[in-house]
């Protein structure tokens, strides 16, 4: 190479250190969760800025729902957020039946199987995330762990309703079928088998101190800057604020159930990083343990089932609501899910329905959280968001 030709490569080299950099992380990347794109502005190893670009999932779930009846659109619900399938059609259902007027008939013992089922559905939810998260930040086994205890879950809500992911278990004025014969002691079974699998969990993952050096003060989330951005749930949460709409709204059973509400608390750094994020999940597996215990504990006693119970009793025949609008919130396993209902008072198809769900809103922050961190750093606050890209896309 000839001293002209070398110095025009320096020259090179020195321009291109000084301008930014473009990358693409996704939408095939293994840390997106999904088919999520993250166009990425950097500056050597540091992130400058975050743009995420979605749509590569759409549900199409709106669009179903102005062509299929109030009943029919149930199985689409299960499909936005398919690792919590169960809280969306709650949602739902609990919409309908409120601009039906019929809200207050739904049997005792129909309410509490349907946050039995939840509260599994939400375990379930949370042990990917966890497992998911530890596998992002380079723990293998816990990732392991997660997935087998998991298991456990799918299969009791395999025998409930006959489906390992997508249930269509929760309908309009009650049920699909009364809980299998057994179903009960199972639960019970289960909770005495889980509660020293989350406490080696605990141990193997929450207090090793690789994964706090990894987490803890990164992605730091201002609570309010989460108020601002629509964050729910154990987004929002982890930055200190007790917002449960299991609480707030006191719907289903739940005002008769005995439960905390985990909240970050900056324990191994500062409140509202990626470690609380993290720790919220985790101390909401445990008491949600306490609500399946307080709803077995019912059902099989007061709410014992009986030979003439039958969970479809209360069912409409038609289900066409008076002509109103009408919003509907639920606390899922990543916040808030929503459905603003648009009936016409005709026909038993709504005229339209915006359905909210709440890992739009939590993603939309990660353009906040990622300045100015490293590349890592920046897989570590997306695996904290915990995003599901059906429910996003919707």
């Amino acid at each position: 190479m000839t001293n002209k030709a070398f110095d025009l490569y320096q020259q090179k080299i020195a321009t291109a250190a000084t301008e930014d950099m473009v990358l693409n992380m996704g939408p095939q990347h293994p840390s997106t969760h999904g088919v999520l794109r993250l166009e990425l502005i950097t500056d050597g190893e540091i992130v400058k800025e975050a743009i995420p670009h979605v749509g590569y999932l759409h549900r199409c779930f709106e669009k179903h729902a102005e062509a299929l009846t109030y009943q029919q659109t149930i199985p689409f619900t299960d499909r936005m957020d398919y690792l919590a399938s169960m809280n969306n059609s709650h949602a739902w259902v609990m919409g309908v039946e409120r601009m039906l007027g019929i809200d207050q008939d739904i049997p005792k013992r129909v309410e509490y199987i349907r946050v039995l089922v939840c509260e599994l559905n939400r375990i379930g939810s949370h042990l990917i995330a966890l497992g998911t998260y530890g596998i992002d930040i380079g723990a293998f086994t816990p990732f392991l762990w997660c997935f087998r205890d998991r298991e456990h879950i799918m299969g009791m809500l395999e025998w409930a309703s006959g489906s390992r992911l997508l249930y269509n278990y929760i309908w309009i004025g009650g049920l699909f079928y009364d809980l299998p014969v057994g179903f009960e002691e199972r639960c019970a079974e289960f909770v005495t088998y889980f509660k020293p699998k989350l406490k080696e969990l605990n141990e193997l993952l929450t207090d090793n101190q690789i994964f706090i050096k990894r987490t803890a003060n990164v992605g730091v989330l201002p609570l309010n800057v989460a108020i601002n951005y629509g964050c729910s749930g154990p987004v929002l949460r982890g930055s200190g604020v007790k917002w449960d709409l299991r609480r707030i709204d006191n719907y289903s059973a739940y005002p008769e159930l005995d439960f905390e509400i985990p909240v970050g608390k900056g324990e191994m750094g500062t409140v509202g990083d990626c470690w609380d994020r993290y720790k919220v999940r985790v101390d909401e597996i445990s008491e949600s343990l306490k609500i399946i215990e307080q709803c077995v504990e019912r059902l099989q006693k007061d709410l014992k089932r009986s030979p003439d119970f039958d969970p479809r009793a209360n069912m409409p025949r038609k289900i066409i609501p008076k002509a109103q609008d009408y919003y509907m919130r639920a606390e899922g396993a990543r916040g808030e899910v929503g459905f603003y209902f648009m009936a016409d008072g005709k026909t038993e198809i709504p005229f339209r329905v915006k359905a909210r769900g709440p890992s739009f809103n939590n993603l939309s922050v990660i353009s906040e959280l990622s300045k100015g961190v490293m590349i890592a750093d920046l897989i570590a606050i997306l695996g904290s968001i915990d995003i599901v890209l059906g429910e996003v896309d919707r």
